[in-house]
């Protein structure tokens, strides 16, 4: 029995933002057993600016997206989430994070992954919580830069991954908020589903199926998202 619960808060309406059917994660809020570890990490690896320090939390902002974490000592969780960079500067991210941690490599022992049904690509690589990370280029946003790639290049939390016995379940749950709906894209298969646009994806998988290009298995963790659908914003908390 999937043990996970679904609060949609309250829907806070938006005047200056009229995007029409285009999902955004606003922000994310994770569990962290080092605080510290964490900020280091995130300041000196992926040089985003911390804000709201407290001795148990701290958030970063990530292009229009803000993540969070809170301490809690004795969780051990684990979570997948993308960051979308400018269309054209994969090979750049690779450059100015490869000396910084080391990069996943995939089964063909390459550090880059090619989307084709997603006309996307894609680096991995681990934070200090053993967090997989993801930078990844759409071809299809226009979204390319001139700017040389550094921390401001990270445009956003692009894709959060949520664990649940029934994904095809939770996700037809999730598209009953306005105007969200399944990723055109895909897939949409029993244990793994995406729901949102390349703009924000939430991507749900079922339990101890191998977040790519891992062999971590999902595992449910606490999670709060805030989604930016349209006009409205909804605030999805995940508890276990």
């Amino acid at each position: 029995m999937d043990c996970i619960h679904i609060i949609i808060g309250a829907r806070w309406l938006l005047t200056q933002n009229k995007e029409i059917t285009k999902m955004k994660i606003i922000k994310i809020e994770l569990q962290t057993n080092n605080i510290q570890a964490t900020e280091k990490f995130y300041t000196e690896v992926l040089e985003l600016k911390g804000f709201d320090r407290k001795p148990e939390t701290i958030s970063f902002q990530a292009g229009h997206s803000i993540l969070s974490f809170n301490e809690s000592p004795f969780t051990n969780s684990k979570y997948h989430f993308a960051f979308n960079i400018p269309q054209n500067k994969l090979k750049e991210a690779i450059q100015w994070i490869s000396p910084k941690t080391e990069l996943i490599k995939n089964s063909d022992d390459s550090v880059t992954t090619r989307f084709e049904d997603w006309n996307a690509e894609s680096i991995y690589f681990y934070d200090n919580n053993g967090n997989i990370l993801e930078f990844i280029s759409r071809f299809d946003l226009n979204n390319a830069s001139d700017q040389t790639f550094d921390s401001t290049s990270i445009l956003s939390v692009s894709e959060m991954g949520i664990v649940s016995d029934k994904p095809l379940v939770l996700a037809e749950e999730l598209t009953k908020i306005k105007d969200l709906d399944y990723f055109v894209k895909g897939p949409k298969r029993k244990d793994f589903v995406a729901v949102g646009d390349e703009q924000g994806l939430l991507v749900i998988s079922s339990p101890k199926r191998n977040w790519f290009p891992t062999n971590n298995p999902a595992e449910k963790h606490p999670l709060k998202i805030s989604i930016l659908v349209n006009d409205s914003i909804e605030l999805l908390e995940f508890v276990h």
